[in-house]
């Protein structure tokens, strides 16, 4: 079973960026979910897949997953964009872009 090594995003109820820091190490599913047939909820036979893993680094999740001999892959967190300018940016003397209308 093959395991993911990443840095989880921000959610959309964030506001800040808590528990972003930590790398993440979790196993991909084996078996899909099913809904149970009494109550509708979804269930899997797959007991990894609720195990989740924090590390500090990116090195120390790939350094005990090699020990464990457990099969990863890493995904790179992608960069968030630059902060979002002011409102009355767009109304300044001295803007680089003219208005267009």
């Amino acid at each position: 079973m093959r395991a993911r090594i990443y840095r989880p995003s921000k959610t959309a109820m964030q506001s800040g960026r808590a528990r972003t820091r930590a790398w993440v190490l979790e196993y991909e599913p084996e078996a899909p979910k099913t809904p149970d047939p009494l109550m509708g909820w979804t269930s899997s036979s797959d007991m990894r897949s609720q195990i989740e893993l924090e590390f500090d680094s990116a090195e120390e999740a790939v350094a005990y997953a090699e020990k464990h001999a457990i099969p990863y892959q890493v995904f790179e967190p992608h960069q968030h964009r630059a902060p979002a300018k002011s409102y009355s940016d767009n109304f300044r003397f001295d803007r680089k872009i003219p208005w267009s209308h």
